[in-house]
């Protein structure tokens, strides 16, 4: 359940991938040296995507294909 009490934050799983979405889109993330780096903080990337640095990540190839099932709660 959602608790609404001014300590906690709850944010809806649908909202939290359309704000991922649109980081992605505004070059808010990026790949550098094998991490993933956002504003939230760095991601070691596994050894197989590290290669992946310096991708453009604003194109829709990247962030697209990322759909919600289930419930959006």
């Amino acid at each position: 359940f959602k608790t609404d009490d001014e300590n906690s934050r709850s944010i809806l799983k649908a909202d939290a991938l359309r704000q991922a979405q649109l980081a992605m889109l505004r070059g808010e993330v990026r790949l550098e040296d094998g991490n993933l780096v956002s504003t939230q903080g760095i991601l070691t990337l596994p050894e197989e995507l590290a290669q992946l640095t310096g991708e453009n990540l604003a194109h829709p190839y990247f962030w697209a294909g990322f759909t919600l099932i289930g419930s959006p709660w």
